[in-house]
């Protein structure tokens, strides 16, 4: 659904993110659906020349979030290449907007799933890796403040993914019991539990395979999917961080001005 509304947009936030200057949220100015949000972020991929689409996020994988967005399911960004970091990377506060942490279990697809995959099948064609994902969109006071087209159109405000080796999946039971404790600088901040995530982390990627399908996408080998945060998400504060998932591994990020 590509039309000249979807273009200015796309401008708009394309310019904000070139120019390096957070923007007022789009409800000021335009009504959009679902439907025509998800064509702006289409719009910006298409222009995202030379980076080829790596996976997807999940967002709004808890009731708190989907409340602030006045939605009852989630919704997806897309991943690019130039999004994913190795655990132990050192990231440039000054590079971001606003960003945020949020620790979520990754999916690494050993193989392409089928439209509306389920769980078996998602688990048989998966790897996990321990994940860190840093939030960041291209307006003002954007957290918590969005509303849901503004958060699809800039992609879900998809800034970067920390992703640690992957390892074979622990059961679905086991899965949705992974606890998690988060550090800054060797401190423990907080702890999540998968069942934080859609009551399970896998929960995520089934909606999004369900989701991709009403699209005519599927999910294939070689993606990845960032499923979900275990806690709400925290401001990207100078330091090291490090998330501590049982039986998926650790994965760490340091965050300098």
């Amino acid at each position: 659904m590509i039309n000249d509304t979807t273009i200015e947009i796309a401008d708009k936030l394309q310019e904000a993110r070139d120019r390096f200057e957070p923007v007022p949220f789009l409800r000021g100015h335009y009504t959009l659906s679902e439907t025509e949000a998800y064509a702006v972020q289409d719009e910006l991929i298409r222009r995202a020349a030379g980076d080829s689409i790596t996976g997807y996020k999940v967002s709004m994988t808890s009731a708190e979030t989907q409340a602030i967005a006045d939605t009852d399911e989630p919704a997806y960004g897309t991943l690019l290449r130039s999004h994913v970091r190795e655990s132990g990377a050192r990231i440039q506060l000054s590079s971001l907007f606003s960003p945020l942490i949020e620790p979520e279990i990754l999916f690494i697809l050993t193989d392409d799933l089928t439209p509306g995959a389920d769980t078996a099948e998602i688990l048989a064609k998966s790897r996990l890796s321990a994940g860190i994902e840093i939030p960041d969109a291209r307006y003002k006071d954007w957290f918590p403040n969005f509303s849901l087209a503004d958060l699809i159109s800039d992609n879900t405000a998809t800034g970067l993914v920390v992703a640690s080796s992957p390892v074979e999946p622990p059961s679905l039971d086991e899965i949705s019991r992974v606890k998690m404790d988060l550090f800054l600088d060797g401190k423990k901040i907080g702890t999540g539990h998968a069942s934080a995530v859609l009551g399970n982390p896998v929960s995520a990627v089934k909606w999004l395979s369900a989701k991709l399908a009403g699209k005519n996408r599927t999910l294939k080998k070689g993606m990845i999917v960032s499923s979900g945060t275990f806690v709400s998400p925290l401001i990207a504060k100078e330091g090291h961080w490090e998330a501590r998932f049982q039986s998926i591994g650790n994965v760490s990020v340091t965050i300098e001005r």
